[in-house]
This record gives C-alpha cells, sequence and structure tokens, in this order.
C-alpha cells in the first residue's frame, strides 16, 4: 500500500512547480498521508488544508523559516538537480532537505561505513582511505554516526573537504550530540541531507532508511570494519540491491569485528587493501580517467626507519603481543624496546592495545 502511495505522491509533486507551504508540511506527516498533502497544496483552501494535514501554523512556519536561510534548501524528485544516482533505486525519496553544497549530490561519491566501536586501527583506516579518496575528486558519503562514519567524514575534511553526511532525523537536530561541532563543518564545507522532516527525533527505524539513501548516493560502498550483526551490513546489502559496489576491508580471523567484512567478501564483495583498489574498480565510472587523478598511497612507508626500527617490526606479528615476549623474541633491553616501539606506533606503525600489548598494524 505504501508503495502505491508513493508513486502517487512522485506522480502528483512533478504537477506542482514550486513547494509550497502545504507540500513543506506533508513532510512531517507520515508516508501514508502523503498524497492528500500534496493535493492539498494543490488547491485545498488554507483552513481545510491545516485540518486535513493536522499540522500547527507553528509547524508551517518553522519550516518556511528554515528554508530562508541561503545555506538551506529543499530538493523535490522532479528537480532537475536531484541526484541521479538515487533517482534509480527503488522508490527514491521525494523530497531532500539539505544544508551546505547542493551540487554536490551529482558528484561521483563512494559511501565508507563501519562500526560504531571501531578499533583505533579501523579508525586510522576509514581515515586515510577517505582522505585518498577526497583528493582523487571522489565526494566521501557516510552517516554521522560514532566510529567510522565520523572518521571518514574527518578525513574527507582534511583533504579537498568534499564528504556528504546523510542523517537520520530532521537537520534541526545533531545526532550524536557530539558530533555537533562536525555537522557544522561539514554544513560548511560539504552537504548535510536528510529525508526526514525538521524536528524528527533519533529513531531506529529511521537509520535503516538513512542507510538506503547513503548506498543510493554512492557508486560504491566501502565497509571498514564490522561486526556479524552490524548496521554497516544492511548499507552494504542495499548496495547490492540497487546494483552498485561493495568492497570490504579485510581483517584478523582473532577480531570479531572483521567478521562482517569477512562475511560480505565470501558473498562476493571486493576486498580492498587500499584506497587506489577502489578508484581503480570504479575508473570506468569516474568522469576523468584514472591516470589524470594523483593518488597518494595512504598506507605508510617503512623506507625512513632505521635498521633497528625495520628489524623490530619484521619481528613483530599482526597479532597482539605483551612487552614480555617480544623482549624474549628479540632479545632487547626492555626501555629499547619501548624507545622502538613508541617511534613505531608514532609512525602510525604499531597501536597499543590496553593491558600492555602491542600489535603491527602495517
Amino acid at each position: 500500500m505504501d508503495e502505491q502511495i508513493d508513486f502517487w505522491l512522485r506522480v502528483l509533486i512533478a504537477q506542482v512547480s514550486q513547494p509550497s507551504a502545504a507540500l513543506l508540511a506533508a513532510a512531517q506527516i507520515p508516508v501514508s498521508d502523503w498524497s492528500l498533502s500534496v493535493l492539498v497544496a494543490q488547491g485545498v483552501r488554507q483552513e481545510e488544508a491545516k485540518r486535513l494535514m493536522k499540522v500547527s501554523q507553528a509547524a508551517l512556519d518553522a519550516h518556511l523559516a528554515w528554508l530562508d536561510d541561503p545555506n538551506h534548501w529543499l530538493m523535490m524528485w522532479q528537480d532537475e538537480d536531484y541526484p541521479i544516482l538515487l533517482r534509480d533505486i527503488d522508490h527514491p525519496p521525494p523530497v531532500l532537505m539539505g544544508m551546505g553544497r547542493r551540487d554536490l549530490l551529482n558528484d561521483p561519491q563512494v559511501a565508507v561505513v563501519g562500526a560504531r566501536h571501531a578499533s583505533r586501527e579501523g579508525l586510522r583506516n576509514a581515515q586515510d582511505f577517505a582522505a585518498v579518496l577526497s583528493q582523487a575528486g571522489i565526494a566521501v558519503t557516510s552517516g554521522l554516526a560514532h566510529g567510522i562514519d565520523a572518521a571518514a567524514h574527518r578525513g574527507a575534511l582534511g583533504a579537498i573537504g568534499s564528504t556528504l553526511a546523510v542523517v537520520g532525523t530532521g537537520l534541526d537536530r545533531v545526532y550524536p550530540a557530539m558530533h555537533k561541532a562536525l555537522a557544522h563543518e561539514i554544513a560548511a564545507q560539504g552537504t548535510l541531507l536528510s529525508i526526514f522532516p525538521l524536528g524528527t527525533p533519533p529513531k531506529a527505524r529511521h537509520f535503516p532508511l538513512r542507510n538506503r539513501v547513503v548506498s543510493g548516493l554512492s557508486l560504491g560502498t566501502l565497509v571498514v570494519e564490522a561486526a556479524e550483526k552490524s548496521g554497516s551490513l544492511i548499507t552494504a546489502r542495499q548496495a547490492l540491491k540497487q546494483g552498485r559496489e561493495v568492497f570490504a576491508i579485510p581483517g584478523s580471523i582473532h577480531n570479531p569485528m572483521a567478521k562482517g567484512c569477512h562475511q560480505l567478501i565470501k558473498q562476493g564483495a571486493k576486498l580492498v587493501e587500499c584506497a587506489q583498489d577502489i578508484l581503480e574498480e570504479l575508473a570506468p565510472q569516474l568522469k576523468l580517467p584514472l591516470q589524470q587523478i594523483a593518488v597518494q598511497d595512504e598506507r605508510a612507508t617503512t623506507a625512513t626507519l632505521s635498521d633497528e626500527q625495520q628489524k623490530l617490526l619484521a619481528q613483530m606479528a599482526f597479532e597482539p603481543v605483551t612487552l614480555d615476549t617480544l623482549a624474549v623474541i628479540t632479545r632487547w633491553p626492555v626501555s629499547s624496546l619501548q624507545s622502538t616501539l613508541l617511534t613505531l606506533e608514532m609512525a602510525g606503525l604499531v597501536e597499543v592495545l590496553p593491558g600492555g600489548l602491542y600489535k603491527r598494524i602495517r
């Protein structure tokens, strides 16, 4: 039933040249009431419209006042600049509310998603991959969530700044609240986007809807880290249904946060070790030939390490190990080990874990 109503909504909305107050108000009520509201927008008296839509004048005024800001906008499904890739998915959202760069929605994008409770290595990978993609002219799209999402946004902002955050609330709210400064930075340099009206709170059922927009905007989706039942896998499955590429970064077989990525790889996702792997796969779909894109390799190099540092790194496994075990393996004094490990940590080659454990990450 909702699918039929959504279809008729698009038919009706195509007849409205400019969004009216009534149409804006339609964004505040359930999908099943949308078509009625659009009909109201086409001629029903204001008093009757308010009664049928059950929307207060204050709510109408709030949306109109919000749109008075030149950095705020509302995009209709029939608008010429509605994102082409998003239009291609089943039941594309009829209305998008945005802050920031409207033009960015039709730039080539890659979604970067993953665990909220990510490891340091996962956060670093997300930031590094996003930075390289951004430098190559690819906008990085994610969901402003804790963990991988936030790291991906920051990585893109630290490069060219092309990043889109699709949120699961109204754009007058920031969720999680701790990302308020990040959201403002994205709105200033990139794009904040929502399919929900102002005042919409964070609800569990909103985020799968948000995820299908994240994947729908993108040429491909990269899953950096994910548990077996991670919400990121929902985004990846949506991408597959939409005919988009899915990429996954492998991890240790003992890391529970890598199991979701390994599951995707078994199901046909492309295993990637660096951002260049993604760019090469997407090269036929990019506006510029890949050879014209200068890409910086995000992986740390060992070329500048001393012989002592390279020797220690070569003797370390990619599994956590204690300082005492390293001392036995290397036969080095503990003081020398600690000093060298600190240097390798600062170079981004070794990670210090809780419990006095050390792990090689590159």
